[in-house]
């Protein structure tokens, strides 16, 4: 007799996806803000990916090897986490730099909870964040494309106004003539390597949308609905790398969808209330590595529809 009912434990649905799969196409959609990296601030940047890439797999090997585990690193996890810290730094960065910052972010931010699937916090953020409370002047120092001189960021020079200067094109910022850190800066290349993560379904559009949707409400009310005051914030300080490749983590981002709209308001909400509020220019990065420490309280109160349960 056939037998047609299978009883095994769960999970029941399965997927066909890979961890390796879905981190080779978070590099492939990296490929257009690297190579516009490379492109407006130099070759050196190169040697700055090379190295966090390198320092990262480097580390997560040693750190597997240590404690007898399986060794991952051609699972494109560790590549990722160097990448996006490499698009976080400033060109200019000291080559030792990012080694230091991939260090950090696998052995502190990363294995240290686990390793891939248990860190809490996005691994990439919190390491820019150490370089940034470590070595400030470093971290903040910017080169300008074309006329390699140095200059503060867009951010930076708005400041405490509402007023974009006229030095400061919105087009520019679009595809990528500003200063600041080397993937950050075309938001073009940026959208690029967002569309492609959707079509591939490896990320929903809701984060990033509820995310860039936010400070865009925000900074247009806080603005006195100036369009390009708007524009300003939306291309400046890594809103569109951190809202697309940051804030998507599987990891540390909350599992259902009202719970991640919930994350991604929050985000907003707090980059804005830094940029123009606090001492510091940015936001992004302090934003979402405070949402990820949220989420498990989100995931608590946030939950799914249970099916085939009894009602209370």
């Amino acid at each position: 007799m056939e037998r047609k009912l299978i009883v095994t434990s769960s999970p029941h649905i399965r997927s066909k996806e890979a961890t390796d799969k879905t981190m080779r196409d978070v590099v492939i959609a990296l490929v257009p803000a690297t190579l516009a990296g490379m492109y407006y601030f130099g070759f050196q940047t190169l040697i700055v990916v090379l190295l966090a890439v390198a320092a990262a797999m480097a580390t997560e090997a040693i750190i597997q090897n240590i404690r007898k585990q399986p060794i991952t690193v051609m699972d494109y996890s560790a590549a990722v986490t160097g990448l996006l810290l490499a698009l976080n730094l400033p060109p200019e960065v000291t080559f030792w730099m990012p080694v230091v910052g991939s260090i950090f972010a696998i052995a502190i931010a990363k294995q240290a909870f686990g390793g891939l699937g248990h860190n809490f916090i996005n691994p990439a953020l919190a390491a820019r964040v150490f370089l940034i409370a470590s070595w400030p002047v470093e971290m903040t120092t910017w080169k300008f494309p074309v006329d390699a001189v140095t200059e503060a960021t867009p951010l930076a020079l708005i400041k405490g106004s509402r007023i974009v200067p006229e030095s400061v094109s919105i087009f520019n910022m679009f595809i990528g003539k500003i200063g600041g850190c080397i993937g950050e800066v075309s938001a073009l290349a940026l959208l690029i390597g967002g569309i492609y993560l959707v079509y591939r379904g490896v990320i929903s559009p809701r984060i990033p949308v509820a995310y860039m949707g936010t400070v865009a409400v925000l900074t247009l009310l806080y603005g006195g609905f100036n369009f390009n005051y708007m524009m300003f914030h939306l291309l400046a300080g890594g809103l569109v790398l951190g809202a697309i490749f940051m804030a998507t983590d599987y990891v540390s981002s909350p599992m259902t969808a009202k719970g991640q709209i919930i994350y991604a308001v929050g985000c907003g909400l707090i980059t804005v209330v830094i940029r123009l509020f606090g001492g510091y220019p940015g936001g992004v990065s302090f934003s979402i590595l405070f949402m990820n420490v949220v989420t498990p309280l989100i995931d608590k109160y946030v939950k799914s529809n249970v099916f085939g349960g009894v009602k209370k």
